[in-house]
């Protein structure tokens, strides 16, 4: 959960900056607006999300000013806010040649250096702010940032609780910090710190309207209704809901807010509760909770994750289904892969974690092998380039439900996946998954192992450095190949 965008475009060239205006060029009768006006205005159009009329904006003012550092680091920001990363990084280095070097500027181009992959030269770069601002605590946040995606873990722990012990109400500073205890295995004040997330400037709102407290876990008398919030992505409303009949024992009378497409899910496998998707059907209640408020609730450790697995189930007449039509659409005898190479693009990791189609194409000359596409949404398309002798079905259109997907999942010998609700899904279902790890991996996986106390059934395989998706591939391959020969 991070205000950072998510997305990386192709790289752009270097923009080309208008030629300083001619003197006396101002229409007759033009009074000049002063500099600290017009960026002023640029800020308010862009936190109104105004981004082309700032663009504008801070274009006249090169015209006039070419080499002025702070508008050509304030066009970067802009380009920043829209996703233009590549070319937000060009114009923030121009401003920096040019004198932007305050220690925000500074701190913004780490920023965008760390979406980019640039670790290095960010980490140079928040050093640099430090040195000229010690006790801002953004400086000190900005290097947490930089140090988890180096798993340099302890470092990041440090910089969090300095930039805690410097702005003790900064919630960015404190998710980091529980994050990254997560991601050790310190769940005890691990779980306390991630209660901030809701608190993070521009993340979603848990709910529209909150007027009831947040449940500290304490039983619930008769009459008392306690609402649960299925929050998060869809693999975290996955992966929690393995506390719901923790829960339902300590309130008689429940109401489940959750997505659609997850509500049936749900409602089969936890029955009881009340279940709705739109706000104007929320009940009254005297409490409410997030699923991922459970586990801190539960007192939660690695060795007390409750795992009764498997705790998600197809639906038989959806795995009946599926075996028919798998084996209408694949030749006999091969060991059936299903695959997924993306996950949701608005994640805020999803430029770490998905990759494309063609970066499986070593799989498709393993002998004896047909895959299965359960990949949704527009990466699906990618399926139709599919070059690989081994045959790939892709199940995009056809998928309709989760049920469909648990259904293909049981009719399949193993599923091979970035890390997205597809993992959690058959983890749940005790279905045998192998999970492509990024460098610095989401805090649920841990550290420097292959299984997951999560899930039984996963086992994950992790880059050895950033981006290094080349050994990932070559060791699936490899077992993928043993798999075939059986």
């Amino acid at each position: 959960m991070s205000a950072a965008p998510s997305l990386v475009p192709p790289a752009l060239p270097p923009p080309t900056l208008p030629p300083p205006a001619p003197a006396g060029a101002l229409p007759p009768g033009t009074v000049p607006i002063p500099l600290t006006e017009l960026l002023t205005v640029a800020r308010e159009y862009m936190d109104a999300g105004r981004y082309d009329a700032a663009d504008r904006l801070l274009g006249h003012s090169l015209a006039a000013n070419p080499r002025h550092g702070e508008t050509i680091h304030l066009k970067g920001f802009n380009a920043f806010k829209r996703n233009r990363i590549e070319e937000a990084a060009v114009l923030m280095e121009q401003a920096l040649a040019a004198g932007a070097t305050q220690p925000r500027q500074l701190c913004n181009l780490a920023e965008v250096y760390r979406l980019l992959g640039r670790l290095d030269e960010g980490l140079a770069m928040t050093r640099r702010a430090q040195a000229l601002a010690p006790t801002d605590a953004v400086t000190h946040f900005n290097e947490s940032m930089l140090r988890y995606e180096r798993q340099e873990t302890e470092d990041c722990i440090r910089a969090c609780r300095r930039a805690i012990q410097l702005k003790g109400d900064m919630p960015e500073a404190h998710m980091r910090l529980g994050q990254t205890l997560l991601l050790t295995g310190r769940m005890e004040e691990g779980w306390q710190e991630y209660e901030w997330r809701y608190q993070i400037q521009g993340a979603q709102p848990l709910m529209p309207k909150i007027d009831k407290p947040q449940w500290d876990g304490a039983p619930l008398g008769d009459g008392q209704t306690l609402l649960l919030v299925a929050d998060q992505g869809f693999g975290d409303v996955i992966m929690f809901a393995r506390y719901l009949p923790w829960a339902f024992a300590r309130a008689k009378s429940v109401a489940v807010a959750t997505s659609g497409e997850l509500a049936g899910l749900l409602e089969r496998h936890y029955p009881g509760p009340t279940y709705f998707s739109r706000w104007d059907l929320m009940p009254q209640h005297v409490a409410y909770c997030p699923f991922s408020g459970l586990a801190r609730l539960h007192g939660t450790r690695i060795e007390s994750i409750p795992a009764p697995l498997p705790y998600l189930r197809p639906l038989p007449e959806k795995v009946a289904e599926w075996r028919e039509r798998l084996d209408a659409l694949l030749p006999p005898g091969r060991k059936r892969v299903a695959i997924a190479w993306a996950g949701r693009p608005t994640h805020n990791n999803d430029r770490n974690r998905s990759v494309t189609l063609d970066m499986f194409a070593p799989f498709g000359h393993i002998p004896g092998l047909a895959f299965v596409a359960v990949q949704k949404g527009p990466q699906a398309a990618q399926a139709a380039d599919w070059r690989g002798p081994a045959p790939l079905v892709s199940l995009d259109a056809q998928i309709e439900s989760f049920d469909d997907t648990m259904g293909i999942l049981e009719n399949v010998d193993i599923l091979v996946c970035v890390d997205t609700s597809l993992g959690h899904l058959a983890g749940a279902a005790n279905r045998p998954a192998w999970i492509m790890m990024p460098y610095a991996p989401d805090w649920r996986w841990l550290r420097e192992r292959e299984d997951s106390p999560w899930y039984s059934s996963l086992r994950l395989f992790r880059q050895e450095a950033p981006k290094a998706w080349a050994g990932v591939i070559e060791r699936i391959g490899r077992d993928l190949a043993a798999l075939a020969a059986g």
